[in-house]
């Protein structure tokens, strides 16, 4: 089980430098898919590996086509952290950023439940940069990989990117991840050329995405649950930023964070690649 070891190409870097993300050739076998999904029926029925607890759980209870979400499921799920910390992950991150190392900023457990047609905005992703949310820190040079355990596309709310928007800088109030009305947000963003692309994946694919670029998703009209593991990385020398924007990673920076402080316990922040 594990990541395969796929070398990133020029032609990769060139895709991810200009649109903002690049989808990876499959990097996860059957088995490793399998088990993954296992990992998401698990983790929903609180049936955790050891005897901690994820960042957060969202699990909205009074709609059952809202998306569920954990944070830092490598804390409580062996089959997530095997992934989410693989050497290889990090080997591709750290070509596509030309960073010297990367580290775990955190994960997140994503199932975003089938309506077997019914049109519903509760599951939909609102468009947003992830470093909305993450401003704390020093470098808005990361990325996530967002990998696929079933075949994704917009029938089953599969994620669509706004190519090129990584180039547009942080953007103000781009925190909008739980924000569902996609045209309202599409009108406050949209103040240059907007050019909306799904990642279409197959089953152990995975999209790469800048931390600044643009993306949310849809319904999933599928019977299914669409379901995902997502990684969202750091270079190695990434450290707190005085900033506006809180995130919870700061609590276990340190009780007293102050500017400076590198985020480099490997305790919460696992170093997955290092050049040197």
């Amino acid at each position: 089980m594990g990541v395969i070891d796929y070398t990133i190409t020029e032609e990769d870097k060139q895709r991810f430098n200009t649109d903002g993300y690049w989808i990876s050739p499959k990097l996860i076998d059957d088995d490793t898919i399998a088990r993954l999904r296992e990992a998401h029926e698990r983790v929903w029925t609180r049936k955790y590996d050891g005897f901690g607890l994820p960042m957060h759980h969202y699990h909205p209870t009074d709609n059952p086509l809202a998306l569920r979400k954990f944070d830092n499921g490598w804390w409580i799920n062996d089959e997530v952290r095997s992934v989410v910390t693989d050497r290889n992950l990090g080997k591709m991150a750290a070509e596509l950023l030309d960073e010297e190392s990367i580290r775990l900023w955190h994960d997140q457990v994503i199932y975003k439940p089938g309506t077997n047609g019914q049109e519903t905005s509760a599951g939909n992703v609102g468009w947003h940069q992830d470093y909305g949310y993450w401003r704390c820190s020093s470098t808005p040079n990361m990325c996530t990989v967002w990998i696929a355990l079933q075949d994704t596309d917009l029938s089953n709310g599969g994620m669509m990117t706004i190519l090129g928007s990584h180039k547009w800088g942080a953007v103000e109030g781009s925190d909008t991840f739980f924000e569902q009305d996609m045209s309202k947000l599409k009108a406050k963003f949209a103040t240059r050329d907007w050019v909306e692309e799904p990642c279409i994946l197959k089953a152990g694919q995975a999209s790469f995405h800048h931390a600044l670029t643009f993306h949310g998703s849809g319904t999933n009209y599928s019977p299914d649950p669409r379901l995902s593991v997502v990684a969202h990385l750091m270079p190695g020398h990434t450290y707190y930023r005085e900033s506006r924007q809180r995130h919870d990673n700061l609590r276990y920076l340190s009780a007293r964070p102050v500017p400076g402080m590198k985020f480099d316990n490997e305790e919460y922040f696992p170093t997955l690649y290092s050049k040197s």
